[in-house]
């Protein structure tokens, strides 16, 4: 069975995920990828979203230095990454995070996530073979921005926030475990131990998942809306990444055992009984969530539980994580995938009805969907009957 599943994945990736970006997506004339896409792959947004084109030059490298040495998977990660190098950051080594079609700053935001993804190009794109020194030395200094504004996030001219974010969390983690192979270091695996460290204070026993953001000043979770949110995608997110940094750095079976059980308990806080799939937002005490959405399903989060018991049938063999990656592929590829058009649907309600007919947006590119594919094909194939 797994490796049934792995060549159903197969296919949809390179029979239809794929092909439909490289059919719609990339702009010949000035670079760069479109990602608000129709369901027929119509342009409907011609700014170009630069964590979005970030996330494209990953995918397409990692294709090319995993799969398969595709020129034309080169080709797309080299033109798509010099439009990048070209436009996306401003004077003082920030990133925008929308460009015109010609490159123009179209828009800004005071995080942090634009920059992680041109990092994340930069560092995938250095191991094509393709990638120069100055690639890994703007990789690196771009890592140690992001560092600086996290730890400090008023240096974007953010407000000091009483609480800590699971997701610097996860794009911490996510950056040392890139840069290790491209800059080996100590101060990397010091970082991981660090981000398996602080992801355990997350914990939330009762929900057996991890708090979104956790209070910094020593009120109760319970007190705040912002700090009861649960998220189990990112939860989920978050625990394979640790899970890949507990390997990088030797953590042993206890932090693999915890993260494991933050993977299946958030698959099971997160499951709607009555109409299937992972809710995007819950409040941890029941309360209704703020955000308008929260009972929609999405697919990045059934993309990272898929990965996510993948990952963890491929090291327990045991047949519960079987059980779940079955129940959540069932219910994935009847909710999202389009067999007509190729690709998948984002946004649904929680029936699982396409509340969007589009394909991307500024939010949903070329990423999660062939990075889920792309890694469970690779634990699932490896398996041992």
């Amino acid at each position: 069975m797994p490796r049934e599943i792995a060549g159903r994945y197969q296919r949809n990736l390179f029979g239809s995920v794929i092909p439909f970006w490289e059919k719609h997506s990339l702009d010949a004339v000035h670079g760069g990828q479109f990602t608000c896409l129709t369901r027929d792959g119509r342009l409907f947004d011609d700014r170009k979203y630069v964590w979005m084109n970030g996330r494209g030059v990953w995918t397409f490298s990692r294709l090319y230095n995993t799969v398969e040495k595709r020129e034309t998977w080169l080709a797309n990660a080299t033109q798509i990454l010099n439009f990048l190098l070209r436009h996306a950051r401003d004077p003082q080594g920030r990133c925008y995070f929308s460009l015109t079609r010609e490159g123009r700053p179209a828009g800004v935001q005071r995080k942090p996530y634009a920059a992680f993804f041109l990092f994340l190009a930069l560092a995938e794109y250095y191991k094509t073979g393709a990638g120069n020194e100055s690639h890994r030395k703007l990789a690196i200094e771009i890592f140690g921005r992001i560092h600086e504004w996290i730890a400090d996030p008023t240096l974007l001219g953010r407000a000091a926030p009483s609480f800590r974010q699971l997701a610097d969390i996860m794009v911490m983690a996510s950056m040392a475990l890139e840069l290790l192979e491209i800059d080996p270091s100590e101060t990397c695996r010091e970082i991981l131990r660090e981000c398996i460290r602080q992801a355990r204070e997350h914990w939330l026993p009762a929900r057996r998942t991890l708090l979104e953001n956790l209070p910094v000043d020593g009120r109760a979770y319970s007190e705040s809306p912002d700090t009861r949110l649960l998220c189990p995608g990112s939860a989920i997110e978050v625990a394979w990444f640790l899970i890949h940094s507990n390997d990088a750095v030797g953590g042993g079976p206890e932090n693999e055992k915890f993260f494991l059980d933050v993977i299946e308990g958030s698959i099971e806080t997160g499951w709607d009984p009555e109409h299937g799939g992972l809710f995007y937002f819950m409040d941890a005490e029941g309360y209704p969530p703020l955000q308008l959405e929260a009972d929609m399903k999405l697919w990045w989060p059934h993309t990272e539980a898929i990965y996510g018991a993948a990952l963890a049938y491929s090291k327990t063999r045991d047949a519960k994580w079987l059980a779940h990656l079955e129940r959540l592929d069932r219910y994935t590829f009847a909710t999202f995938a389009d067999e007509e058009f190729g690709e998948w649907f984002g946004y649904c309600d929680r029936r699982g009805r396409p509340t969007h007919q589009s394909k991307g947006s500024p939010y949903k590119g070329m990423f999660h969907v062939p990075r889920c594919l792309l890694y469970s094909i690779e634990r699932l194939t490896s398996l041992r009957s």
